[in-house]
């Protein structure tokens, strides 16, 4: 692993240079050959092991956690930071180079009196949910590997910690900007100095003036849009959108309480931590723009305000567009050549009366998108037909959706064609937590079957069937907490 360290190197003052603490007894108990591709690596190693763990030095490793602030459920707090994530640098493979994070490596200057330790549960469900969203074509972090130990951590009891490891494009976050403009040393100078850094590093179309920083801000409208287009469609809860946890290049970034929805509920809350329901799953949309405006406010002392509104105004129509391809796309509607406004909320409404459909009958919504995989549509009475109570509803919107759908030549390769873009197969919360449960009895089988499978969540893979049922009782719509 070949690292570099243009962060470190670039912005002194930036971080704050500090060395993990290794586990004990460190163990492997998860791997991506998919992610160690990215960076040049082949498999694990021993010699991997010790250095990930935090016992052997890196060779090139810096070691450094950065810091910032952010907008924490609506409540500003001044200074952040990387609490319990270490970044060694970044590592040079194929396609580019990726940060390289120990998250659970130890205490930071930034910790606030925290240990700076990840318990196993939470690392394990990082990795899985890194890699879920990555193969559901999803922007995200990656995560390499998870790292079990035999060192105590104390929470609600104790339980043993493990390190996540992370790579990510860019561990840049909307707070580092907020943290330059709010902070009793913030200047004007730093926000331009990290702002250059973020457009030659990511962005080196862009020139590093007035003109470059307004296209840069509208893409990271756009992108920031898209990225929420694509949780919105396939029913992902990130669970705690605050603006230190919103990755500047527009990738699912910092994972707690997420969960995938089972029964479709549009004010779902995956986050025990959340009773308001700040971040349930329908709210996404709207807390994206809002964390949007929280980075124009700390942009204001370099860009004008008027630049930033104007950018500002074209999130709705950049998260509106995608999702409106991904959906027509899941329910095998053609796309519209030129579509006027009206065309576009005419398909919208029908989206919106299938989900309305959904939540009232209790269906289950990965489920249900997968049921079109096997659809007649030019059949009077759908295949789906049964699985509503209420039938005289579901008949009025199968007659509408008919309509719009028009002719299909060739119905076989409609029906692969969804069964393309509607996964069988998600992270659900329950079958997380059984592979939990089974790693802290020393069996990491369930763990591996679970990997194996979301790689190819739109597979059949009949020897998995077991794995898209819907959740028992206990594991339906499980709330998570923030501990990790």
């Amino acid at each position: 692993m070949k690292l570099k360290q243009d962060f470190f190197t670039e912005l002194p003052g930036f971080y704050s240079q500090v060395y993990p603490q290794g586990l004990s007894n460190p163990h492997w108990l998860a791997w991506s050959d998919d992610a160690a591709q990215l960076i040049g690596l082949t498999k694990p190693t021993d010699e991997l092991l010790l250095g990930l763990s935090g016992n052997a030095a890196v060779e090139g490793a810096s070691y450094y956690a950065q810091v910032y602030s952010g907008h924490q459920f609506g409540g500003y707090t001044p200074r952040l930071g990387d609490g319990r994530s270490i970044i060694l640098g970044e590592a040079l493979g194929p396609n580019g180079a990726w940060d390289v994070a120990l998250k659970g490596g130890g205490p930071t200057p930034y910790s606030r009196h925290g240990d700076g330790r990840a318990v196993m549960r939470s690392a394990v469900r990082e990795f899985l949910v890194s890699e879920a969203l990555h193969h559901l074509h999803i922007p995200t972090t990656r995560a390499l590997a998870v790292i079990g130990s035999d060192t105590p951590v104390w929470r609600e009891s104790e339980e043993t910690g493990a390190i996540t490891v992370r790579l990510a494009r860019s561990h840049i976050r909307f707070g580092h900007f907020e943290y330059f403009c709010h902070s009793e040393r913030g200047q004007a100078d730093k926000l331009t100095q990290l702002l250059n850094f973020t457009i030659c590093q990511h962005y080196p179309h862009l020139s590093c003036d007035l003109a470059g920083y307004k296209a840069w801000f509208l893409q990271v409208v756009k992108d920031t849009a898209q990225m929420i287009a694509h949780w919105q469609a396939v029913g992902f809860a990130h669970g705690v959108m605050n603006t230190d946890n919103m990755s500047i290049l527009g990738d699912s970034f910092d994972f707690g309480p997420f969960a995938f929805l089972d029964t479709f509920q549009e004010d779902f809350i995956c986050n025990h931590s959340d009773p308001e329901g700040r971040y349930a799953f329908g709210q996404q949309p709207g807390i994206g723009l809002w964390n949007l405006q929280r980075l124009a406010q700390a942009l204001t002392p370099i860009i004008p305000s008027d630049d930033l509104i104007a950018a500002l105004n074209q999130y709705q129509g950049a998260l509106v567009q995608p999702y409106l391809k991904l959906m027509r796309a899941k329910l095998g509607l053609p796309e519209r050549v030129s579509p006027t406004p009206d065309q576009d909320q005419q398909d919208l409404e029908l989206i919106g009366q299938f989900t309305v459909l959904m939540e009232k009958n209790q269906l289950d919504y990965t489920q249900t998108w997968r049921r079109f995989g096997k659809l007649d549509p030019s059949a009077k009475h759908s295949s789906l037909r049964d699985d509503f109570i209420d039938i005289a509803a579901f008949d009025s919107w199968y007659q509408a959706y008919q309509s719009r759908l028009g002719q299909v030549a060739d119905i076989e390769r409609w029906q692969t064609e969804r069964n393309q873009i509607n996964p069988k197969y998600i992270l659900r919360n329950y079958l997380a937590q059984e592979a939990i449960v089974a790693v802290e009895e020393g069996n990491l089988a369930p763990l591996e079957r679970l990997q194996l499978v979301l790689r190819n969540p739109f597979d059949e893979q009949v020897e998995h069937e077991d794995l898209a049922k819907r959740p028992p009782d206990w594991g339906q719509g499980l709330i998570m907490s923030c501990s990790s």
